[in-house]
């Protein structure tokens, strides 16, 4: 039975590579309160192998509607099986945070697995997940490796994130406070930014509290000397 709702996922192309290779593969994250009631009742959304089968036949699809036509390429797509990893992490959302930091704001390579440049080739540290993830090095040309690098350039005005369903930007200023009401979520109240007081005679140094007066006369040590009141 096809469940009613609508589906919210964000996705994100990473460039970052271990070999400072031509990989940049699309990572999906779909979110559970995508107006699925019932997911918090039964925890249950579809099965798996199910999913892997429909989004190959998707992705394939709208590469034939975008113009490709090459049948080798298309029927060599259906021959391997794709892998859909639908499952909830581990170590809570904290966890995916971390994992999404070293795909969203980092090139194909760090400067600290960078092990020497000179004038001809450059030195760097992998890990070989194929050889339990041993710590080894590799000597690139510099050429090569410019060339390698280069590819993880993402061309002008591409969009590195994209957010679909109620985490767009115009499905969230209709629905996303309908979602939260129906999934009884706890709306935290926004924190006001106060902005640092200038000095009204420079405008550009910021006003710092030392001293405050309570609300009387100010005391002696405050005055430098005894002021006399004049007699009436």
């Amino acid at each position: 039975m096809k469940r009613p709702g609508s589906m919210s996922f964000r996705r994100i192309t990473a460039t970052k590579s271990n070999q400072v290779s031509f990989n940049t593969p699309i990572k999906c994250f779909l979110f559970e309160h995508g107006a699925f009631l019932s997911i918090c009742i039964n925890k249950y959304l579809f099965p798996v192998k199910a999913l892997s089968k429909v989004y190959r036949a998707k992705y394939v699809q709208q590469l034939r509607e975008s113009g490709i036509d090459d049948k080798v390429i298309l029927e060599s797509l259906f021959q391997k099986q794709w892998v859909v990893y639908c499952k909830r992490p581990f170590g809570g959302p904290q966890q995916v945070i971390e994992y999404l930091g070293r795909y969203t704001h980092k090139v194909a390579i760090s400067n600290h697995r960078l092990e020497q440049v000179t004038a001809r080739d450059v030195t760097f540290r992998y890990k070989d997940y194929k050889d339990a993830g041993a710590s080894k090095r590799m000597t690139l040309s510099n050429g090569e490796f410019v060339r390698r690098f280069a590819q993880h350039i993402l061309p002008q005005r591409f969009v590195r994130i994209r957010h679909y369903g109620i985490l767009s930007s115009a499905w969230k200023r209709g629905k996303l406070q309908a979602v939260q009401k129906a999934l009884k979520v706890v709306r935290r109240e926004p924190i006001v930014k106060t902005l640092p007081r200038r000095c009204p005679c420079c405008e550009t140094g910021t006003l710092i509290t030392i001293t405050v007066f309570s609300q009387r006369g100010p005391p002696k040590q405050y005055l430098g000397e005894k002021r006399s009141v004049p007699a009436a």
